[in-house]
């Protein structure tokens, strides 16, 4: 699933594409991508309003249109956003296509069709849960060291539990909460609660250093991700754990195990994170 770097790198390359443009139409090959409203109101909506603003909260990218109308993506697993200014072909996995007018598209594309995409004035974005009661996101103010601590304290689960919160932290997933650990050397089984303050510290800067490494290194391409000019990223190529199942430690040569935990495949050096 793309993550918080990912999303930011998709928004920061369609940007300048984007903003100023009008949306002329919209197919929808896919209607049930469509969360709200209807997939006919979707297209009433949107079509002939302009892209003022791309930005991105968390995961979720949110385009502002006129008339205070937001236009909501969340990729989930395998969703691809890019723009196209020429006749280029879509394939059998692009399911929806905005007519920007001049030959130029911004297709959304979905192997496994779980993305979803909303409409609404930005007074009703209410509606969507996961984007109204989002936590605070990494390399943000609200997201301090003294908050982070409060959190870890205050929990009895696992720390990758906490970790993968989006109602506590915006924007972390699977491959960074991974990446984080191990930089912190800290088990993911491990209770919130049993961390220290020196730990939780280790723990705040190491989310941070690999948000801000993802973003810097184009995000981390495995399969599907790409921005939104089709270009893959490079942070696979930097990873400390993640996806390095059997592969010896960066630090000290152990192999590097899998297990899971909350509930999802975790990565991690069984010497180095006691």
């Amino acid at each position: 699933m793309p993550e918080l770097p990912e999303v930011e790198i998709i928004r920061r390359s369609l940007v300048d594409k984007l903003e100023g443009r009008r949306i002329h139409g919209v197919e929808i090959l896919l209607p049930r991508l469509i969360k709200w409203p209807s997939a006919y109101e979707f297209q009433a909506l949107v079509t002939g309003k302009t892209i003022q603003k791309l930005e991105r909260k968390g995961k979720y990218l949110i385009l502002q249109l006129d008339d205070s109308m937001m236009l909501v993506i969340h990729l989930r697993m395998t969703g691809r956003l890019y723009f196209v200014d020429n006749e280029e072909k879509t394939d059998r996995f692009t399911h929806i296509i905005f007519d920007l007018g001049e030959g130029c598209k911004l297709l959304y594309a979905d192997t496994r069709t779980l993305g979803t995409l909303y409409a609404m004035p930005a007074s009703e974005l209410w509606r969507i849960a996961g984007l109204a009661g989002m936590g605070p996101e990494p390399l943000t103010a609200e997201f301090s060291l003294a908050y982070f601590r409060g959190l870890v304290h205050a929990r009895k689960g696992r720390i990758k539990a906490l970790l993968l919160n989006q109602k506590l932290i915006g924007g972390l997933g699977n491959i960074y909460v991974d990446e984080a650990m191990a930089i912190a050397r800290i088990d993911p089984d491990r209770l919130a609660c049993s961390l220290n303050d020196q730990e939780a510290g280790r723990l705040y800067e190491a989310i941070n250093q690999v948000i801000e490494d993802g973003i810097n290194h184009g995000g981390t391409t495995f399969r599907d991700y790409r921005d939104g000019t089709g270009k893959s990223g490079s942070h696979q190529n930097y990873l400390a754990v993640y996806g390095r199942k059997g592969q010896p430690c960066k630090l000290c040569g152990t192999p590097i195990e899998r297990k899971e935990v909350a509930g999802r495949g975790t990565h991690y050096c069984p010497n180095c994170q006691r």
